[in-house]
């Protein structure tokens, strides 16, 4: 049977779909000598000779091929994209070396733009989180400024015309701060560009600041510092399969040790801060964002002013091997957030969420 070139490419590990439409497009994809177009479809179990960038790649699915799948916190100031011809930092820069296989990022955060981003090697995995048909929940941490009322509250709720079509928030919370300078942690079920920022903008308030909290239930992990990454375990990687419909995974590959060029927290913000020095992407200011406290009530304060996720899904911690320390915390199963209780710094003080 007949399948899309995009399709096959990416169930091989060659990218996502839509990085291999634009590789097509590009005509930087071949078939047997000739130059594919978007629409083409091949029988991937005959012999057939794909090049990309005119070396040969394979389309056989492994059978000893694993799913991968990373945790990465992205700092502002670096970009979604393999190489940038202006030498600016990209997300890539940072993630373990990868013999015979690739990282395809899952969905992108803009430069501006900080917080959870997940990187998988199945490019059928990334391709099924990102589609909007799968409604995969995304949460946000915003710091707007402007005038918020009940009225704007509504229309975001209910929905507002943007340019590429209507868009509105699932949910709406207030997460602390004082005058125009507010906190929200809002939900969204699929992912244009710059969706967030273009809401706000179209009810009159401006994005300040905007750090992404969660992917469905996997949380930004505690702990972890900017452009620092976590691998996730079997769990929580046949978490993410099983909600987009795949088949769960039966073992796991945490083999990157190899890989490691950072073996703990200090060395990975040393790191952090050398490169945001060279790049002249924005510096950490007012403490290290990856140091959060409970209190009491189960509350998670973010230290660098940004109020942390606790929306009431699931966080799915199910085991993660961490990038710092080449450990794996092998804590299996989920944690319940509490709805309400985010604190997060803005001006100088600190605010409680609104129940």
């Amino acid at each position: 049977m007949s399948e899309k070139l995009q399709k096959v490419l990416a169930r091989a590990g060659h990218g996502s779909r839509r990085e291999i439409e634009t590789m097509i497009s590009a005509g930087r994809v071949s078939v047997d000598g000739k130059l594919a177009t978007l629409g083409d479809r091949i029988e991937s179990d005959k012999s057939l000779k794909i090049r990309i960038d005119g070396h040969q790649v394979s389309i056989a699915e492994s059978a000893t091929e694993v799913c991968r799948v990373l945790a990465y916190y992205k700092p502002e100031g670096e970009l979604c994209t393999r190489n940038d011809p202006e030498g600016r930092p990209t997300v890539f820069d940072r993630l373990p070396r990868l013999v015979g296989s690739r990282w395809i990022a899952v969905g992108r955060l803009d430069v501006n733009t900080c917080g959870l981003m997940l990187f998988t090697t199945d490019g059928e995995l990334a391709n099924r989180l990102m589609h909007p048909s799968r409604e995969v929940e995304r949460e946000y941490a915003v710091r707007v400024f402007g005038e918020v009322d009940d009225d704007k509250i509504r229309q975001l709720s209910k929905g507002v015309q943007l340019e590429d079509g209507p868009a509105s928030f699932k949910t709406i919370k207030f997460a602390g701060g004082e005058g125009i300078n507010q906190w929200y942690n809002v939900t969204l079920t699929e992912g244009r560009n710059r969706e967030v920022r273009r809401l706000w903008e179209a009810v009159g308030v401006q994005v300040s600041r905007l750090m992404r909290v969660r992917y469905g239930d996997i949380q930004l992990p505690k702990g972890l510092p900017r452009g620092g990454w976590m691998e996730m375990e079997l769990p929580a990687v046949n978490y993410l399969r099983t909600l987009v419909g795949l088949p769960e995974e039966t073992v796991t590959k945490i083999s990157v040790e190899k890989d490691r060029r950072r073996t703990n927290a200090n060395q990975i913000r040393r790191a952090v801060k050398r490169h945001s020095n060279v790049s002249g992407s924005p510096r950490r200011t007012g403490g290290s964002s990856s140091s959060r406290t409970k209190d009491n009530s189960g509350a998670t304060t973010g230290r660098s002013g940004t109020p942390t996720s606790r929306s009431g899904a699931a966080s799915t911690r199910a085991g993660t091997s961490t990038g710092r320390a080449g450990t794996s915390t092998g804590r299996a199963g989920t944690s319940t957030g509490r709805a309400g209780t985010s604190t997060g710094r803005s001006g100088g003080g600190s605010k409680k969420r609104g129940s």
